[in-house]
């Protein structure tokens, strides 16, 4: 009796003495759950706040995801000067040019007729009539200027236009429109010609720097389709246009995974359109309209296509021995089978697995190859 008490009290504990913690499951990678709560016989326990799960480092079972870090949205290309827009320059028919020079010229003869000064032989080709002149003077020289500046002003300003070209002019730094006629025009002479060619071109890279869905690095040739369709965005906008198209393209590229023409089938044009796009919309802001990338060679780089080289011919050298290797097994399971079937011999197995080995050598070595 005495026994069964102290028992007890033992098991109790004094009732007054400082209360023991309870008794914890723990668990590094979520929180930490009293044991009381896992063997509860309340239908309907209390809701007991639980700490936030906190992962210090993933175990590499699965059960906690690795929480991704949000990606940054891509920036968009900054526009240029909102006021940096194509418009059509003043320009005039090329015959007041042609006629502007003519009066000028003709000033000059009629000021040196004026002046005396005329050789005999020019009045006789002129048939002008034979004049002593009144010398050369201030009136003489301010006509020999205004005749000299009217002709070098008409014939200085004289241009080609062709078609499928385009001149920005600009005077002093300031952008005063685009010629985009075809013919003999009069521009003024004061003004800068900066001459960009509007027509549909395609452009070849060389082989560029780029990566396939695994990360490998791979060589692409691309060829790019675009025009200038801004031409003041094009010139003024940006320094150099070309330059900064094969930079959006190079940008691209390195954002765009490409894939060997082995691949999955629409891969490659899946990559198409995702460079178009990108490049499309890089180069939009200066003036530049991009129809088209396409990647129209693919290889790998020099540092991987040893590798890949040599990892083809061991896929191709393990297809070659396992087929010969199937090929003699067939043949000696045929031979031993046919052996015991007609009763040509009687084998245990001791017997049968030495037979066994010697076919398999001598099939192996009689097809050129070493017998496992």
């Amino acid at each position: 009796m005495s026994t069964t008490t102290s028992h007890t009290s033992e098991s109790d504990g004094p009732a007054d003495g400082p209360a023991r913690s309870a008794r914890l499951i723990q668990n590094e990678s979520t929180t930490e759950i009293p044991v009381h709560l896992l063997f509860r016989d309340d239908p309907d326990p209390a809701p007991v706040p639980v700490k936030p799960a906190v992962v210090g480092r993933r175990q590499g079972t699965g059960e906690q995801p690795r929480v991704r870090r949000p990606v940054a949205p891509r920036r968009p290309v900054p526009e240029v000067d909102p006021g940096l827009v194509e418009r059509p320059a003043r320009v005039l028919p090329g015959a007041a040019g042609v006629l502007a020079g003519v009066c000028g010229a003709a000033g000059c003869v009629a000021t040196s007729w004026w002046a005396g000064v005329l050789p005999p032989l020019a009045l006789e080709a002129l048939r002008l009539p034979a004049y002593a002149g009144a010398g050369l003077g201030p009136a003489q020289w301010a006509a020999y200027a205004g005749a000299g500046a009217l002709g070098l002003f008409g014939l200085g300003g004289l241009a080609r236009g062709r078609t499928g070209r385009a001149w920005v002019l600009d005077l002093f730094g300031r952008y005063r429109g685009t010629v985009r006629r075809s013919g003999l025009l009069w521009v003024n002479p004061l003004l800068l010609r900066r001459r960009v060619d509007v027509r549909l071109r395609h452009w070849r890279s060389e082989p560029l720097h780029a990566a396939d869905g695994s990360g490998v690095a791979l060589r692409v040739v691309v060829l790019v389709v675009w025009r200038v369709r801004d031409t003041a965005r094009a010139m003024l906008g940006v320094e150099d246009h070309e330059t900064y198209l094969r930079e959006c393209v190079e940008a691209a590229l390195a954002r765009v995974p490409v894939e060997m023409p082995g691949g999955p089938r629409g891969a490659g044009g899946a990559a198409a359109e995702a460079l178009t796009g990108l490049v499309a919309a890089d180069a939009a802001p200066v003036g530049l309209e991009v129809f088209s990338v396409q990647p129209v060679r693919v290889e790998y780089a020099p540092e991987i296509a040893a590798a890949m080289h040599r990892r083809r011919i061991a896929q191709l050298d393990a297809r070659h021995r396992a087929s010969v290797l199937t090929s003699v097994v067939d043949s000696v399971e045929d031979t031993v089978t046919r052996l015991t079937m007609r009763g040509l011999v009687e084998l245990d197995d001791y017997e049968r697995k030495v037979l066994v080995k010697d076919l398999t050598v001598a099939f192996c070595a009689g097809r050129g190859e070493t017998a496992p």
